[in-house]
């Protein structure tokens, strides 16, 4: 267990490399003092909501881990769950205050070109990216190693009770209870931080650009701080907790079933068990070393294209996750024999498997991603058709979106569905759960350019609203067009290594029912023909559906009530549009702020309370059906709603950029409004999906002891 000091160390690294970053950042100028003002406006709103956003979730983290306590009669499964939560919401909120303050300093540094805009911009991500990757894991680590004798192989010898009746294994709840805590606040982070972004961003764009015809991010607009401020609480706080928790899954999920399978088999020895649960977490530590190379690569290069420069960085980052999980693998991972899964020749070195695993997750999220930048980018057809077909009014803008979007899943899916063949003939189960963390083993450089993307969308704000020389505005916009793909690259990791980490998460479920060894070792499967099993299979399909429905009517309720406050405004001061009076910036900024926190908890509560009415009402089977069938739903719809979203906001920036008419046309009206509709998809719906499947999972396997065997009605 020693050997986990490395991953300790890369972590801290990562963490120290984060604040690094974030004074570098403040080196640089903010600008003059209208742009300071500004980011200033942007800095406190943002801070506001999270603050009143935190009250909430700790709530109701306290309230998991109280029950966690009593259930299992002791106090360190509550701690393990609020440190998973504590390290989430640190990391959250240290890429937004680097975000809020990187905006101004970007569009500063535009004046001066592009490559020096796009240095303080991704100088600003970064932040986010190592603080993601390094509290995440530090926090794993000091939790293996304060509660190390729950984890030695001679201590782990059979499944503990609690009041005669929960059967649990001590350190897969303690690991759980971490992931679960991480789970909580990337939901609530991202659900309520997506419901204030896209409302305000909506808002901003109804009434702004097609009723007044004033340009984005007009300071005449009262949504337009708001719309800024929801740039940074969405996709900078939300989108840091939502990859953490992925990240956290994926080491989990390995870990928790190499414990279970040590359980099951008698055979297996000391040597091969250190090895199974350590290989996850030592690849994680690579993996973070490989990031802080490419983030300090990419950070140090003096870009003509940001688009070059990030795929460069992706690439390089690449290279080096695997040049360096060959390197673990090689010095970790046991020969252990999963023969019964395998199609490689029997005379295959058996460790070198669970390299062809890690191997398949990290190839399936590179095509997948490279498919969401096909699909989203107006580099390529499929955007810039949609844009041409715009030209026909917003109708037929819409309806090619959604075509666009669901056609988009079939090759994801296919590639998912190879690389998870692959991974399972390579390694079992484990081999599965191994390939998930291939996908995110780089997620401090991922992190990184997904937190890009927002800085620039908001240094455009600034420069606007500052009344800068236009070509700042184009340098902005053109960083924040790349950022849009970006984005769209970083959620189809997301998505990929959801899929992979609940499919782990399952599996470990039905082997956490198991009331004692020789339960578990009959390996127990899903009867697809128990009538139990098919009714949780269909609740599981709908539940991505309805909570998907909450969402968007978040967004929609939420971005009602701003677009009357916008027009209210424009009726009572007359003097706004003309620029003499300056909106009311406060109003629209509490708006949002209480729609979203009162919004975020339907959802969380949905999420959350499922597995257990399912688990009760219709028992363990109910549940495992529960898992797979929301596991297939809530792929496609976070597939479908990622790129019919981007390709709808692309499709819009191509024709600002002067394409079929520009700005201030019909058609210009049309994508505007047909970017509205794929705001909350992209942003909101797609995002939650990832969290909702996987947290649905760990809950299950923390607390699937408690459903019965025979169901109760």
């Amino acid at each position: 267990m020693n050997v986990l000091y490395f991953p300790l160390i890369a972590g801290i690294v990562s963490s120290v490399f984060a604040f690094i970053m974030y004074r570098r950042t403040l080196k640089f100028s903010p600008g003059n003092e209208m742009m300071q003002r500004l980011s200033g406006h942007i800095q406190e709103g943002a801070s506001a909501f999270l603050s009143a956003e935190a009250k909430k979730i700790f709530l109701v983290a306290i309230l998991l881990a109280v029950a966690l306590a009593i259930i299992f009669n002791s106090y360190k499964y509550a701690v393990a769950l609020l440190f998973g939560a504590l390290m989430s919401e640190l990391a959250g909120v240290m890429g937004m205050v680097a975000a809020t303050k990187a905006n101004s300093r970007v569009a500063e540094g535009a004046k001066g070109g592009l490559s020096e805009a796009f240095k303080v911009a991704f100088s600003g991500g970064s932040v986010m990216g190592l603080a993601v990757a390094g509290f995440s894991l530090v926090g794993l680590v000091i939790l293996l190693l304060v509660y190390r004798s729950s984890f030695l192989f001679e201590n782990l010898t059979d499944i503990s009770r609690a009041f005669d009746r929960i059967s649990y294994i001590d350190g897969v709840i303690i690991i759980s209870a971490y992931s679960l805590g991480a789970s909580i606040i990337a939901l609530f982070d991202r659900v309520g931080g997506g419901i204030y972004t896209k409302a305000a961003d909506m808002s901003a764009d109804l009434v702004g650009k097609t009723e007044e015809h004033i340009p984005e991010d007009d300071p005449r607009n009262p949504a337009t701080i708001a719309d800024n401020v929801g740039d940074n609480v969405g996709d900078v706080a939300g989108l840091g907790a939502d990859i953490l928790e992925s990240y956290v899954a994926s080491i989990v999920a390995s870990i928790v079933l190499a414990m279970f399978m040590k359980l099951a088999d008698a055979s297996m020895t000391s040597e091969q068990y250190y090895g199974l649960i350590l290989l996850p977490v030592m690849i994680a530590g690579a993996g973070v070393v490989s990031s802080l190379i490419g983030v300090l690569v990419v950070a140090k290069m003096k870009a003509k294209d940001a688009r070059k420069a990030l795929g460069f960085g992706n690439i390089f980052t690449g290279i080096l996750v695997l040049a360096s999980v060959a390197l673990i693998v090689w010095l970790i991972a046991p020969d252990y024999g999963f023969q019964d899964q395998f199609l490689l020749s029997p005379g295959f070195v058996s460790k070198w498997r669970l390299f062809i695993a890690v191997a398949c997750g990290l190839i399936a999220g590179l095509v997948i991603s490279k498919t969401s930048e096909y699909y989203t980018s107006d580099d390529y057809g499929p955007t810039r058709k949609l844009a041409k077909k715009t030209q026909t009014g917003v109708a037929i803008n819409i309806t090619s979106g959604l075509a666009l979007g669901m056609g988009s899943t079939l090759w994801p899916v296919i590639t998912l569905g190879m690389a998870i063949m692959g991974a399972y003939w390579a390694g079992g189960v484990y081999g599965i759960s191994i390939a998930s963390l291939g996908m995110l083993s780089f997620v401090g450089y991922i992190v990184s350019v997904d937190s890009y993307g927002p800085i620039a969308d908001n240094a455009g704000g600034i420069s606007e609203m500052a009344k800068l020389d236009p070509k700042v505005r184009k340098i902005t916009d053109r960083l924040d067009s790349v950022g849009n793909t970006t984005a769209a690259i970083g959620k189809g990791f997301a998505i990929g290594s959801a899929a992979f980490a609940a499919l782990s998460l399952i599996v470990a479920y039905l082997w956490s029912a198991a009331a004692d060894v020789e339960e578990l070792v009959l390996n127990p499967v899903i009867n697809l023909v128990d009538p139990y099993t098919i009714v949780g299979a269909l609740i599981g399909a709908m539940v991505p559906f309805f909570f998907t429905s909450l969402l968007i009517k978040g967004v929609a309720d939420t971005a009602d009530l701003m677009i009357i406050e916008i027009r209210r405004q424009f009726k009572e001061d007359p003097k706004i549009l003309t620029g003499e009076s300056e909106p009311d910036y406060k109003r629209c900024i509490e708006i949002t702020t209480k729609g979203a926190v009162s919004r975020m908890l339907q959802p969380g509560i949905v999420a959350i309370a499922t597995p257990f009415i399912v688990g009760f009402l219709f028992g363990r089977s109910g549940v495992a059906g529960l898992l797979v069938g929301g596991l297939g739903s809530a792929v496609m719809i976070a597939l479908f709603s990622a790129n019919a979203g981007g390709a709808w906001d692309n499709a819009k920036k191509y024709i600002e950029n002067g394409n079929y008419g520009g700005k201030n046309t019909p058609v210009h009206d049309a994508a505007v409004v047909g970017d509205t509709v794929g705001d909350p998809l992209k942003d909101t719906v797609g995002p939650s999906m990832d969290i909702l499947i996987k947290l649905m999972s760990v809950v299950s396997l923390v607390f699937g002891s408690l459903f019965p065997t025979t169901p109760l009605i």
